[in-house]
């Protein structure tokens, strides 16, 4: 069998990159791997293994830093909002203020034009919203 079995999980790899999938989108990174074991293992495998087990979990930047950077790429590729507001939630996750992710977003019209970089202002304040929203909701 391929995918989610016992041996395929125990890997180094895929340890280190769980770690870090849940330290940077907690419960909605289970959600999503969760998703695809039906229809698509081998790839939840490889994105824990791969991006985060080998990418994130190097030690030249830090969580922060990375978040940053791939909330400006998934911005100027302009076609991506699902993940573009995964990221948002996860640079915010990891320390990133509101103001970076805008001023993020913002620089990348410099460099993919405006229509991107509304686009990610429109999926930050979506992200935005639905964490004040959830806030909200708690206190009540």
């Amino acid at each position: 069998m391929t995918g989610f079995d016992e041996q395929t999980n125990s890997s180094d790899r895929y340890q280190q990159g769980w770690q870090k999938l849940t330290e940077i989108h907690g419960q909605a990174g289970a959600q999503v791997m969760d998703s695809l074991k039906e229809i698509a293992p081998d790839l939840a495998r490889f994105i824990i293994e791969f991006p985060f087990g080998d990418i994130y979990s190097r030690p030249g930047l830090d969580l922060k830093s990375r978040q940053i950077a791939t909330v400006a790429a998934l911005a100027t590729l302009g076609n991506n909002q699902v993940q573009l507001k995964a990221h948002i939630h996860g640079a915010l996750n990891v320390g990133c203020t509101r103001e970076e992710v805008v001023e993020v977003i913002m620089q990348m019209a410099v460099y993919a034009g405006f229509p991107a970089a509304l686009n990610g202002i429109f999926a930050a304040k979506e992200v935005f919203a639905e964490r004040d929203a959830k806030a909200n909701s708690a206190v009540d």
